[in-house]
């Protein structure tokens, strides 16, 4: 709780007064799983790149460690982290995909309607398609996007969800099957391919779903982020065996 605290107030630790405040620190901390430690040097470096690993941390934090009565206060400041790094630089592609993926956990903490009422849907395709035409080939923002129409054509059905945001299934195949080509090595591919088709439908992409997150467990985690994936792959696949979805 004070290491949050910490982060969302800006006092340093005793890491950030002894002079250590490097991108290099930022990441170390990062794939070692202390994603406060990250977002706090990240925000101290004042860059881009910093503010957008910064984002990136808070909002894994918050979406797999922090409770729930933190999850909103974290996500807000995610939210907003990841606008500096686009302020500092419209250009980063990370900054962009960093807001699309804190917005999207952001929604998943209010509800369907929260999220629509506050245009959620629309800033998250904004922002992950910003990030696309910076970086085409990001294979992150293939995902983000293929889960975006993945979700809304699962939660609205295909009609509804192409008249009012455009999205449709064969937009999010496209995408999950161009993220993983960019990156086939990335345990976060198959497994976000296997959720999308789940959201889609359970029972028609059962078997894709299973393939694909097997290909994820079957793909070592390189950091404490991918093993926090790792876990998660492994607990829907039981589910989809014992349940069918």
């Amino acid at each position: 709780m004070l290491s949050c605290i910490l982060v969302l107030v800006g006092v340093p630790s005793s890491a950030g007064a002894s002079g250590i405040q490097s991108i290099d620190e930022a990441q170390k901390a990062y794939a070692e799983g202390r994603f406060t430690d990250a977002a706090r040097i990240g925000e101290a470096l004042g860059t881009s790149r910093g503010f957008a690993l910064a984002a990136e941390s808070l909002s894994i934090h918050a979406h797999y460690i922090a409770g729930d009565d933190e999850k909103g206060v974290l996500l807000e400041r995610a939210i907003g982290l990841a606008r500096k790094a686009i302020d500092s630089d419209p250009d980063n592609a990370e900054g962009h995909l960093q807001l699309a993926r804190a917005i999207g956990r952001r929604a998943q903490t209010v509800g369907a309607f929260g999220a629509a009422g506050r245009g959620y849907a629309e800033k998250i395709r904004e922002s992950a398609e910003n990030a696309l035409r910076i970086d085409p080939e990001l294979a992150a923002a293939h995902l983000s996007l293929g889960r975006w129409h993945a979700e809304l054509v699962g939660t609205l059905g295909s009609f509804m969800a192409r008249v009012l945001y455009r999205a449709r299934k064969k937009d999010a195949l496209a995408s999950f099957e161009r993220a993983l080509e960019l990156a086939p090595d990335s345990k976060a591919g198959p497994l976000e391919y296997a959720l999308g088709m789940l959201a889609l439908d359970k029972t028609k992409h059962r078997e894709k779903a299973r393939e694909m997150l097997n290909r994820a467990i079957g793909i070592p985690a390189r950091d404490a982020y991918e093993e926090f994936l790792h876990a998660r792959a492994i607990e829907r696949l039981e589910t989809l065996d014992a349940t069918g979805g």
